[in-house]
């Protein structure tokens, strides 16, 4: 009988382990859609359809940019100079947790219908929780910025900060608060101060432009007309010097009535 049970619980642990051993980094987030090199995936070189796992570290440098697609149709745009962790997604339950360490980040967020979903948005001092929505959190200088382009975001600074400039909160307010589309908040200690302002056009505009990743079609198209406008520019100067030499010669030359 004893024999029996032991053979059991044995069996029983073997079937367990596995699972309890198997990585997170194993489940799908979601993929790659686009890239201006150089972007990391892991201290490894990302490419454009590579998968996206639980826990996947994902860094780009002052050039690097990356757009993924979320496997709830969620996108991701990953500006230079940043870094950030997936570290849950969950299309099915529409449970998503994102750290953010340093940089620039644009989520495009489907709408959240599950109960108990949520989309947060994690940096060093603040915490940023969707329903559905568009919005930017840069994280620079132990400051968390957020923008809302559309629908609403909840912001709840972390211990020890406050608001310190915002366009629709108080200087200086602890407690969470929520951005509609056009408004702005910026998260800091609470002995830095500052004075509350809006969401300029050229503010959203900037964390529009320092996100956005460029398809490779667009990349070449927008190449081959750069190039076109180099190789008209160049005729018209080139041109404009031989007209210009020219006249320079006639101007100097001697009147045809000389002997």
């Amino acid at each position: 009988m004893l024999r029996s049970l032991s053979s059991l619980l044995l069996s029983l642990l073997l079937t367990v382990m596995p699972a309890l051993a198997a990585p997170s980094g194993d489940q799908p987030a979601g993929e790659v859609k686009a890239l201006i090199p150089d972007a990391l995936r892991n201290t490894k070189p990302l490419a454009v359809k590579d998968t996206l796992q639980w826990n996947d570290l994902l860094k780009t440098n002052a050039k690097g940019r990356v757009r993924a697609g979320l496997t709830d149709g969620s996108i991701l745009s990953v500006g230079s100079n940043s870094e950030l962790k997936v570290v849950q997604h969950d299309a099915s339950s529409q449970q998503t947790l994102i750290e953010m360490n340093y940089g620039r980040l644009r989520n495009q967020v489907v709408k959240i219908t599950q109960p108990g979903g949520k989309y947060e948005v994690k940096t060093p001092n603040a915490v940023i929780g969707v329903i559905g929505t568009d919005f930017y959190v840069g994280y620079d200088n132990n400051r968390t910025t957020v923008i809302c382009y559309t629908g609403q975001v909840l912001v709840t600074p972390g211990a020890n900060t406050a608001v310190l400039n915002s366009n629709n909160a108080t200087t200086g307010t602890t407690t969470s608060l929520t951005l509609s589309a056009g408004q702005m908040v910026v998260i800091g200690a609470k002995d830095v101060g500052g004075a509350a302002t809006p969401a300029p056009p050229v503010v959203v505009q900037t964390s529009i432009r320092d996100t956005d990743v460029p398809d490779q079609q667009k990349n070449k198209a927008a190449l081959s007309s750069h190039r076109t406008k180099i190789i008209v520019i160049t005729a018209m100067a080139v041109t404009a010097g031989l007209t210009v030499a020219l006249t320079q010669i006639n101007s100097s030359s001697k009147p045809c009535g000389c002997k």
